[in-house]
């Protein structure tokens, strides 16, 4: 799929590889656990009117790749499939109110991250 999550101690990273990292201009995002509102895993549908900022979206085929801009709040998405994806919601991030990707089983992720947030308290 060519996307990594790792899990440091204070932090997760999204790392995106090969032409997907092309496609969203952005080989990594981090994500501090402490800026974690939620996790889960849904559909997720884009915003018609979204803004690419910089990204790359083909909407009839449902691609997503990158930064994009919708009512004021920052998105990053990394997704090629209308399939269950990891919905992080942000609050204090530099930069994003939520991180949706598509990863290969995306319930042990959204698990793992889960359990990093309850680590910190």
């Amino acid at each position: 799929m060519g996307r990594e999550v790792h899990f440091d101690k204070a932090e997760l990273t999204l790392k995106l590889t090969g032409i997907l990292s092309f496609f969203a201009l952005k080989r990594k995002v981090k994500i501090p656990y402490c800026t974690i509102k939620s996790v889960y895993v849904d559909y997720f549908d884009a915003p018609r009117w979204m803004l690419r900022m910089p990204g790359t979206s083909i909407s009839p085929l449902e691609i997503y790749e990158g930064s994009f801009k919708y009512a004021n709040e920052w998105y990053f998405l990394s997704y090629e499939l209308r399939e269950p994806l990891v919905i992080i919601e942000l609050e204090g991030h530099e930069k994003y109110n939520y991180v949706i990707f598509q990863i290969k089983d995306p319930i042990s992720i959204a698990s793992e991250i889960r359990k990093r947030i309850r680590n910190l308290e």
